[in-house]
């Protein structure tokens, strides 16, 4: 089970900002989330373009020349 945890690094070792109880010797992800608003654009950008710039769509642009 996929469970995300906040957390924050300070002088360099990540602490957990809730208490959670993980077994030891679990293997873990750490994301570091970018306090940059270009970050989170670029980020989503790829995702964006898959729903707006898709050939299916082609159609109703057809449609609205008629």
């Amino acid at each position: 089970m996929l469970n995300t945890i906040r957390a924050v690094v300070r002088e360099g070792k990540i602490e957990l900002l809730e208490n959670v109880e993980i077994p030891e010797g679990t293997e873990v992800l750490v994301t570091p989330l970018v306090d940059e608003p270009s970050f989170w654009l670029n980020a989503s950008e790829s995702s964006l373009n898959s729903v707006w710039d898709n050939s299916e769509d082609d159609v109703y642009a057809e449609l609205l020349e008629k």
